[in-house]
């Protein structure tokens, strides 16, 4: 087990996906200046209930964030861009007196890397059509269109579907499976 910082956003972060953020809460200030001092990521979990600046109950499965440039924004406030890197399952919680959420974490496996199976070859296509037309988040991301986990975590973060889904999304360990799922909504 190991333990690590907790996120709660209501967003949900998947492997390999942007994260753009606005910090501003001293907890998560003081969290950011711990990840760069000791090299460390922090964990993302979607919020169930509650709002992001707390109290607010989470989802047990998350994703690590990798911390990759950060800058002052013109309001005062810190901007972070962050990268999806591995998943994880919350074994237990606590919280740090000025607020932070902390979790033990087990590392869930990483996703094997298959084909796109030609009943959906159309979705690597829109993904090359689509990301480039979504902003500065995705000009630095390599693509993998031929990764089946990559497409499905790319469609899962950037279809129009409710939180919940996106959680699901991000739980299902296979990725075929993921994109039987996605399909239907792209």
């Amino acid at each position: 087990m190991n333990s690590i910082a907790l996120f709660p956003l209501n967003i949900v972060l998947f492997p390999d996906g942007p994260l753009p953020l606005r910090i501003f809460e001293t907890r998560y200030v003081d969290m950011v200046r711990r990840c760069m001092r000791e090299a460390q990521d922090f964990g993302v979990v979607l919020i169930r209930e509650g709002q992001e600046a707390g109290p607010a109950e989470f989802c047990d499965v998350g994703t690590m964030a990798k911390i990759v440039d950060f800058h002052q924004l013109s309001d005062g406030f810190l901007g972070l861009t962050c990268v999806g890197q591995g998943r994880f399952r919350i074994h237990s919680r606590s919280r740090q007196a000025d607020g932070l959420n902390l979790g033990e974490v087990e590392w869930l496996a990483a996703e094997p890397t298959v084909p796109v199976p030609e009943r959906h070859a159309r979705l690597p296509k829109l993904l090359k059509s689509v990301l480039p037309q979504l902003g500065e988040v995705y000009t630095d991301i390599e693509m993998r269109l031929d990764d089946a986990a990559w497409v499905g975590h790319r469609l899962a973060e950037i279809l129009p579907i409710a939180p919940a889904e996106k959680q699901n999304c991000l739980e299902l360990d296979d990725p075929i499976r993921r994109l039987d799922v996605l399909a239907p909504l792209a």
